[in-house]
C-alpha cells in the first residue's frame, strides 16, 4: 500500500510546536508507515533543530513532488514568515499569531486539492491570533472556515477508547441546556456517519448526562424527555447506536472493546476519560470535512518553550493516527 502523505502545520513559532516537529520528524517509525511534510518557516525549524539536537536536514520544495521523503530530512514548504529579530520564545506576538495562520491555511489548501492524504495540526495561541486580528478563537473554528463546514465534528482517540462531543467550549450551564431531542439525534447521525468514514465498524454508545442516567427521573428528567426518544428514533432509522449509558461505566466498556465509539454529551465529560487514561497519547480527530485532521490535544506551552523539555509524544500519535487512517477516509461528506 503506498504510504500516506500527512501535512503538517509548525503551530505557533514561539511555543513548543516547533520542538515536537523536529523530534517528530527525527522518529524513525514515522517514515515506515507515511511521508510526513512541513508547512513553516526554515529559519524556525532550524532554530528548533539545534535546540532539540536532532541529526535532521531540511528540504526546502516549491511542490510537494520534489520531496525526497527519505528519513533524516525535514521536506517542507517554506513560508518564510518570521523576522528573527522580532522573534522571542514563549510571548503572546501578533506575528507568530498571523504565521501560524498561514500554516494552517496553506496545509488545508494541500488537502482540498488532494496533495496530501491527510494533516496533522501543533498547538497554536489563541490570544496571538487575536493579537495578529485573527477572526478565530481556535483550529476547530479556522478548519471549519477553510473547509466551508459549519460544525465540524471532533473525536478523541487513546488506545481503543474513542469519543465524540455533543457540546464543546460552553458553560456546563449551557452545555446541560443544549442536549435536546433534536441536536442528540443530530450528532447520533453525524457520528456514525464520521464512524463510518474511519472505516470504523461497531455500535455508538450515548453517554447519560445525569448519574446512573438519571435513574428513569429520579436525578433528572433529560434521560426520559430528551435523550431515550433520540436514541429510540436513530434505531428505528437504522443506526447501530445504545444508550443511555451510565458515564461512570460506559468509557471503560468502550475502552474493553464493547462499544466501537462513545457520544460523551458535554466537553468535561469526555476529556477526563481519555485524558485520564493517557494524557499525552489523547489525539484529537476533526472529521466530518473534506479531509482528515489529527492533532496533539494541548496547548503551546509558553513556559517551556525553547528549553528542549516538551515532550512528543503527543505529536508522533496525531501524526501515526493520521497515517492509520488516512487509507481508510473517505472524502465525501
Amino acid at each position: 500500500m503506498k504510504k500516506p502523505i500527512i501535512g503538517i502545520s509548525l503551530g505557533d513559532p514561539a511555543g513548543i510546536g516547533p520542538e515536537i516537529v523536529a523530534k517528530t520528524f527525527y522518529e524513525k517509525e514515522i517514515y515506515d508507515i507515511c511521508n510526513p511534510f512541513l508547512v513553516g518557516d526554515e529559519k524556525i525549524v532550524k532554530q528548533a533543530i539545534e535546540i532539540t539536537d536532532v541529526n535532521l536536514k531540511i528540504h526546502v520544495v516549491e511542490k510537494i513532488e520534489d520531496s525526497k521523503f527519505a528519513y533524516g530530512t525535514i521536506d517542507m514548504l517554506d513560508l518564510n514568515n518570521i523576522e528573527m529579530e522580532k522573534f522571542k520564545f514563549g510571548q503572546v506576538n501578533a506575528m507568530c499569531g498571523q504565521a501560524a495562520f498561514e500554516y494552517i491555511k496553506k496545509v488545508v489548501e494541500l488537502a482540498m486539492k488532494k496533495k496530501v492524504d491527510a494533516i496533522a495540526t501543533t498547538p497554536i495561541n489563541k490570544e496571538s491570533l487575536r493579537a495578529a486580528k485573527v477572526p478565530y478563537i481556535g483550529h476547530t473554528e479556522i478548519l471549519g472556515d477553510l473547509a466551508g463546514i459549519e460544525d465540524p465534528l471532533t473525536m478523541f482517540e487513546v488506545r481503543n477508547l474513542r469519543v465524540f462531543f455533543l457540546s464543546r467550549h460552553m458553560s456546563l450551564r449551557d452545555a446541560c441546556d443544549v442536549v435536546t431531542y433534536d441536536r442528540v439525534l443530530d450528532y447520533i447521525q453525524r457520528c456514525s456517519e464520521a464512524m463510518k468514514r474511519l472505516g470504523v465498524k461497531g455500535t455508538l454508545a450515548v453517554a447519560g448526562l445525569n448519574p446512573h442516567s438519571g435513574e428513569h427521573g429520579l436525578f433528572g428528567r433529560e434521560e426520559v424527555e430528551q435523550i431515550t426518544p433520540a436514541i429510540e428514533e436513530a434505531k428505528k432509522q437504522g443506526y447501530d447506536v445504545v444508550g443511555p449509558i451510565g458515564a461512570d461505566s460506559v468509557f471503560s466498556q468502550a475502552l474493553h472493546g464493547k462499544y466501537a465509539a462513545v457520544l460523551s454529551l458535554y466537553h468535561d465529560q469526555g476529556h477526563i476519560a481519555t485524558k485520564t487514561l493517557d494524557f499525552e497519547r489523547t489525539i484529537s480527530i476533526t472529521n466530518s470535512m473534506p479531509f482528515l485532521r489529527t492533532s496533539v490535544d494541548h496547548g503551546t506551552a509558553f513556559d517551556i518553550a525553547g528549553k528542549n523539555i516538551a515532550s512528543a509524544v503527543s505529536m508522533i500519535e496525531a501524526v501515526k493516527l493520521a497515517a492509520k487512517y488516512a487509507p481508510y477516509f473517505t472524502r465525501e461528506i
